[in-house]
């Protein structure tokens, strides 16, 4: 071949490659920017439709107490006392909202509701403060800066660090009872965001050292080999010795209980953001893992009430635990490589989209005012199955306000 033909023959090839490279770029540009149209319209709606049901849920709950579940048998939302540990979800959701659209109805709604939980700060009942003050307060005071409300915010972190064991370097999440001499369960890691965010602001250092040392005690005792969780660990007080490993919430002490994977998720990577300790973003990575990779997560991504409920694929879906996974996952993926990124993201994505459908989301006007159907209590106790609750809806605005942050 002469050397000129040979110079034409290599510059074809590299025209062909640029050209085919460049209709990939464009075919990946074109893919992200449906996407990201897609996305922006699906939020837009779901919030304005979230303001819209939220009013509805305020008038159908009396002044003094809050919302739990709709009782669809008897027409009425379920309600709950200032104590009850769902309590903050509902002012939390309303500020989730009025961020978002700016409604000052809505914003009035989660003022009256916030002046009622305030005593709260004092409760030392069980670990649920976080869920409690730092859903409720904590959005308030990073909405409005008051200090009243950091002021809140850090009693209640003084009042959770009192339920911390020093023998058995845990937090005691209820008190002992007939069934537990002093249980601990994997949803408290939920609870530690309180605690570190109120030491990282000025409250007392302890508070995130208790943090820390309870993250470290769960990671080695609450998981089992594949990084599943079981629900409920019970100590001995005295030798620090763990008693049992059960689920109580779930299928079986064998089995692995999804809302209590998405507490677990949820928890591990939090806590990498407030300590980057790489162990604890390994540990959510391995939970992660675990939830994706199991055979038994359905094709839209909403878990059945257990990973391995006895009767699946006719189980319970929890709505909760998926609007729990897709906000938990949102979060991973801003520390992770491209590739687990785009996996968590994925994921989350199809999550959002699967309860923004008609299949998990309520009709305007319909399900008492709540955003969610479909999600799980305790179904071995018969509690709040398959209805709407205060966290799922929670969890859902949570997961779309951190998509638009992060990923729009």
């Amino acid at each position: 071949m002469k050397q000129s033909a040979r110079k034409k023959s290599v510059f074809i090839v590299i025209l062909c490659l640029w050209i085919s490279n460049a209709n990939f770029a464009q075919g990946s540009s074109t893919e992200n920017t449906s996407t990201k149209n897609r996305m922006t319209k699906l939020i837009d709606d779901e919030f304005n439709f979230a303001a819209q049901q939220y009013k509805l849920l305020g008038k159908n709950v009396a002044r003094d107490v809050m919302p739990v579940t709709f009782n669809k048998k008897e027409n009425k939302v379920e309600t709950s006392n200032t104590k009850w540990w769902c309590s903050g979800f509902f002012p939390g959701t309303l500020l989730y909202i009025y961020e978002y659209t700016k409604d000052a109805e809505i914003k009035a709604e989660a003022e009256k509701r916030l002046a009622i939980l305030e005593k709260e700060k004092h409760y030392t009942g069980n670990h649920d403060l976080g869920f409690m003050m730092y859903c409720s307060f904590g959005n308030a005071y990073r909405l409005f800066g008051k200090p009243e409300d950091k002021a809140t915010i850090d009693t209640a972190a003084a009042s959770l660090s009192t339920r911390y064991r020093p023998s058995i370097k845990a937090i005691q999440s209820w008190d002992s009872s007939k069934n537990f001499k002093c249980p601990v369960i994997i949803d408290n890691m939920m609870n530690l965001e309180l605690l570190s965010w109120a030491s990282d602001n000025g409250a007392d250092p302890k508070f995130k050292e208790i943090a820390i040392t309870h993250a470290n005690t769960t990671i080695k005792n609450h998981f089992r080999p594949d990084y599943s969780s079981y629900h409920v660990l019970d100590y001995d007080l005295t030798t620090g010795e763990v008693l049992r490993k059960v689920t109580w919430q779930g299928a079986a002490d064998s089995s692995a209980w999804s809302r209590g994977q998405g507490w677990g998720l949820y928890g591990y990577t939090m806590m990498y953001r407030f300590t980057k300790d790489k162990n604890y973003l390994l540990q959510a990575k391995n939970i992660a893992k675990f939830i994706l990779n199991n055979p038994n997560l359905p094709a839209d991504k909403i878990p059945y009430w257990d990973f391995d409920a006895p009767n699946i694929p006719n189980a319970l879906r929890d709505a909760s635990a998926g609007a729990l996974i897709a906000s938990a996952l949102l979060e991973l993926g801003q520390y992770s490589n491209k590739k687990e990124k785009k996996e968590y993201v994925a994921v989350a994505e199809k999550i959002i989209e699967s309860l923004a459908s008609d299949k998990y989301r309520a009709k305007l006007g319909e399900n008492g005012g709540f955003l969610l159907m479909h999600s799980v209590g305790a179904l071995p106790f018969k509690s709040e199955v398959d209805v709407p609750l205060t966290y799922a809806d929670y969890y859902f605005l949570e997961a779309l306000l951190r998509y638009k942050k992060w990923y729009l």
